[in-house]
């Protein structure tokens, strides 16, 4: 009798730890999440430094030039300074605010938008990718792979004028 009290205890969580771990397999609902944008993102985590870029692509406009879109987040303690933008061989015609205190933002297009960042020349074509390079005072240098995209759906009403901002 008292070895079935130690046993049925020990066989019921011997089976409960079987049963539920890795059961799903490779195919598990978790290991098949999809980015939900096409934007890319990144941060830079240097000394007391901490951008988040979020959301990035390029539009492709007929005229040949790029535009920029994505947020710039300061999550640091430290006041930065956007310096510039370039994809190789090109950099970006930037307007707007290039300097992002803590908990600050730059955002390029959309209605809340407080900067404006142009390719002239850039010829790209919409769905391909290209690296895209962004330059801080501090922070340093990321580069993304960024999608390119057409100026269609949400795109669509972006251009290569610089709108009031």
């Amino acid at each position: 009798m008292r070895l079935r009290t130690i046993v049925t205890p020990l066989v019921i969580a011997a089976l409960a730890i079987s049963l539920t771990g890795c059961g799903a397999g490779s195919n598990a609902t978790t290991r098949l999440t999809k980015k939900v944008t096409d934007g890319q993102e990144a941060e830079i985590k240097k000394d007391a430094n901490n951008i988040a870029l979020r959301n990035f692509v390029l539009v492709a406009l007929p005229d040949g030039s790029a535009v920029v879109v994505g947020t710039v987040i300061n999550r640091g303690v430290n006041e930065d300074a956007l310096l510039g933008l370039a994809i190789p061989g090109i950099q970006a015609q930037f307007t707007g605010n290039s300097t992002i205190g803590q908990n600050g933002l730059i955002t390029f297009e959309g209605e809340s938008a407080n900067a404006k960042a142009v390719i002239f020349g850039a010829n790209l074509k919409p769905g391909t990718h290209t690296d895209l390079s962004l330059f801080f005072g501090n922070a340093g240098e990321v580069t993304l792979d960024v999608l390119i995209q057409k100026p269609e759906g949400i795109y669509a009403g972006i251009t290569s004028q610089a709108s009031i901002l």
